[in-house]
C-alpha cells in the first residue's frame, strides 16, 4: 500500500513509539488549503523561503521558511541569518491555538505545555528532497514537537534518542496528518528518506510537499 491508495483500508491513530503518536487525517481539506494559502505567504520575501546551508559547506534539499525565531544550523535568531538578514515574521497566535489543539488531541491535555507555541519552521519539498535523520534538539523546552503534513506523501523515518540508525519506524504521511513527538520520544532521531511525487491531493493545488512544525522555544531573548 502507497500514497496512491484511495483509502480502501482505513487508516487509524498510532502510537509509533513511547510519546509519538500519528493521527492521519487530522487536517480537514478546508483546513489543509488555509494552511497552503498562509504557508505561501510566509514564503514570500523578506525572510522568505531559502535553501539552508550546513556548516560543512552542504546544503539540505528541502527548503525551508521560519517563523517566530529563524533556525540556521545549529540555532536561532531574531533574523535571517542566513539568508537576506530581514526580520524573521511573526508566529501568529491562532498557529499556536492549532499547535496546543493537536497536542491536546494526541497526547492528551496533560501533555500541553504552559508556554505558548512560538517557533515553526516550514520545509518545502519537491520530488527529489530528502531530509536525513537529526534530532530537534535547539530548543530549550521540553515541549512537544508538532508536525503537520501538506501536499505529497512521504515516508517519515522516526527512531530511537540514542543513534540514527535502527530501530526506527517507517510511517506514511499523507496530506493532512498530524505527527506529534514528545516526553521520551522528545529527542528521538527522525527524517524523511522518500517523497511521492503526484500524490497531492488534487483539490489542494500543491506540487510537493509542505511541512509545518512547531516547537516551544523556552529560549531566552536575550542571548538571541
Amino acid at each position: 500500500m502507497d500514497g496512491h491508495d484511495t483509502g480502501l483500508f482505513p487508516r487509524e491513530r498510532a502510537e509509533v513509539a513511547p510519546g509519538a503518536v500519528h493521527v492521519p487525517d487530522w487536517l480537514t481539506p478546508e483546513r489543509q488549503s488555509a494552511l497552503l494559502a498562509a504557508a505561501r505567504d510566509w514564503a514570500r520575501p523578506p525572510a522568505g523561503l531559502r535553501t539552508v546551508r550546513t556548516p560543512g559547506g552542504g546544503t539540505m534539499t528541502a527548503r525551508q521558511v521560519c517563523l517566530g525565531l529563524h533556525w540556521y544550523p545549529y540555532g536561532y535568531a531574531r533574523t535571517a541569518v542566513d539568508g537576506d538578514g530581514a526580520p524573521v515574521k511573526p508566529f501568529p497566535a491562532w498557529l499556536d491555538r492549532l499547535g496546543r489543539a493537536a497536542v491536546t488531541d494526541a497526547l492528551g491535555p496533560w501533555a500541553v505545555a504552559a508556554e505558548p507555541y512560538d517557533i515553526a519552521l516550514i520545509n518545502f519539498y519537491d520530488g527529489d528532497a530528502r531530509m536525513g535523520m537529526h534530532r530537534d534538539s535547539d530548543e530549550r523546552s521540553t515541549a512537544p514537537v508538532v508536525s503537520l503534513s501538506l501536499g505529497d506523501t512521504c515516508v517519515f523515518r522516526f527512531g530511537n534518542p540514542v543513534t540514527r540508525t535502527r530501530p526506527y519506524t517507517d510511517v506514511e504521511l499523507r496530506s493532512g496528518d498530524l505527527f506529534v513527538f514528545g516526553g521520551a520520544s522528545r529527542l528521538a532521531f527522525h527524517g524523511v528518506p522518500r517523497v511521492h511525487p503526484g500524490t497531492a491531493p488534487p483539490a489542494l493545488g500543491l506540487a510537493g510537499r509542505l511541512n509545518i512544525t512547531m516547537r516551544v522555544g523556552g529560549l531566552p531573548l536575550t542571548a538571541l
